[in-house]
């Protein structure tokens, strides 16, 4: 049985339950040409949440998720995140998130802001949000967090640009929207302890990876990616298999 843990937010001690099931999402829109599997319609993202709310669980973003696991609840809450910060959050993601009465987290990348995903040297290019956009996101409540600031592996970063990478990211995000982001997301997946080291010392209180290994903790939470072909049966399955594979971790302090 797992130890208990202090609670960041009441000072209490809790017992951790069940690993926490986050799911990673990018583009909502047209899949058809989709190389890297990122991309679902809102149709199937309406499925996907629906599936969840007809289990009694409800998609949530990464700030709500972690308060309410360091009070001893929220077993009931699954993790919505998604990736990269692209324009079609807003028109595409945003309708079906309210349809169910879900909240996220929306992971973007501030140096690339009105952008595309220049990154990827496959498929189409997506266009990503403006600042406004982003500012619209999280007047609609959604959390904000960084994907650092052009979306750079950090494990091959120099000491310059990781620092520009995560601190320097989250110093524009808190100019752009106001308040200093708590999240920040690996691009890539991609980690070693250097970059958790740089992205703690940044400030953040908690970031997403995909499958960190033995560096999983809070800097380092695991997600399980969901795309397109992920109908009921697979997402059954994978939600299941994350709980069996996946051991708790503290929270967040």
């Amino acid at each position: 049985m797992a130890a208990p843990v202090d609670s960041p937010h009441t000072g209490t001690r809790t017992r951790p339950g069940p690993a926490l099931f986050v799911t990673m999402y990018h583009s909502v829109g047209d899949p058809t040409d989709d190389p890297y599997r990122i991309t679902v319609t809102p149709e199937r993202l309406d499925r996907q949440l629906g599936w969840f709310r007809r289990r009694g669980l409800r998609g949530v973003s990464m700030a709500e998720l972690l308060a309410a696991r360091a009070r001893g609840e929220g077993r009931d809450l699954v993790g919505l995140t998604f990736d990269d910060g692209y324009a079609d959050f807003v028109s595409e993601a945003l309708p079906v998130l309210r349809r169910h009465d879900c909240g996220a987290t929306l992971f973007v990348l501030p140096g690339r802001l009105g952008g595309d995903n220049a990154w990827d040297p496959l498929g189409p290019r997506k266009r990503l949000l403006t600042a406004d956009g982003v500012r619209q996101a999280a007047a609609e409540g959604i959390e904000i967090g960084s994907h650092g600031l052009t979306h750079v592996d950090l494990t091959k970063a120099d000491d310059v640009t990781l620092k520009s990478e995560t601190e320097g990211s989250r110093t524009v995000l808190a100019e752009l929207t106001g308040a200093a982001p708590a999240g920040f997301c690996y691009p890539y997946g991609t980690l070693d302890q250097r970059a958790v080291d740089a992205v703690r010392e940044a400030g953040y209180a908690y970031a997403c990876a995909i499958d960190p290994g033995p560096l999983g903790g809070p800097h380092a939470l695991p997600r399980v990616h969901i795309g397109q072909n992920d109908t009921a049966a697979r997402l059954f399955l994978k939600y299941r298999l994350h709980r069996l594979r996946r051991r708790p971790v503290q929270e967040p302090r």
